[in-house]
């Protein structure tokens, strides 16, 4: 249970820690993560990733000074370039050609985009959720693709994963934690910030589902 002593950081945490079991857990991640998909299936999550981070990284210049977000905005994290180059590896030079997000990715790109408009507090929900789960979980998910379709280590298809300009993650993740407790905001925005980082998490959710359907394992 939360005291007035718990670190945002912690409470941000905890609380969103059933969205984040369900997304991680969802039938296409962890089907993908068996090696039972093919690269196709890879390819099209890669895909809706991109959408995701371009809504966030498009957004970034403009929040640069905000007293909330500002702190948040570190280019060193910013995974666009990264993601169009395993792109053009997957797809080929023109694979912007055939790109479209689902239906669960528009919304959740359109819902960062106007948090970063509209709501900067919301917009580091979103950040948080995404890059923090970058640094940590998401290099199980390269290692895996490494093994199972045969990527360099670290090398194109997988660069998204690959945060060269961060030497310590452990030490960066420490410090982002750090933000997160100093966050400009009172108590009753910071319940809202949990609340948005929840439904980041459901965000994230509703696209592993129509991921799931465009790719059941049958498919592989």
């Amino acid at each position: 249970m939360d005291t007035p002593d718990t670190p945002f950081s912690t409470q941000i945490r905890v609380a969103s820690h059933e969205q984040h079991t369900e997304a991680e857990t969802s039938t296409f991640m962890s089907d993908l993560l068996d090696g039972r998909l093919a690269v196709e299936a890879y390819a099209r999550y890669t895909e809706q990733l991109w959408f995701v981070y371009r809504a966030l990284e498009d957004s970034a210049g403009a929040l640069d000074a905000d007293p909330v977000a500002g702190p948040f905005i570190r280019p060193e994290l910013f995974r666009a370039a990264e993601l169009q180059r395993d792109l053009a590896h997957l797809r080929g030079p023109d694979w912007r050609a055939g790109l479209r997000p689902l239906p669960a990715t528009a919304a959740y790109a359109a819902r960062v985009e106007e948090c970063a408009r509209t709501w900067p507090a919301g917009y580091v929900a979103h950040h948080y959720t995404r890059y923090l789960g970058d640094l940590s979980g998401g290099q199980v998910i390269r290692d895996k693709a490494e093994r199972t379709w045969g990527f360099d280590r670290k090398g194109d298809g997988v660069r998204f994963y690959v945060f060269e300009q961060i030497s310590n993650p452990a030490a960066f993740k420490r410090g982002y934690r750090e933000l997160l407790d100093a966050v400009n905001a009172d108590d009753l925005e910071k319940q809202r910030i949990i609340d948005e980082c929840r439904r980041a998490f459901d965000f994230n959710g509703a696209v592993f589902r129509e991921l799931g359907r465009e790719f059941p394992l049958s498919a592989a």
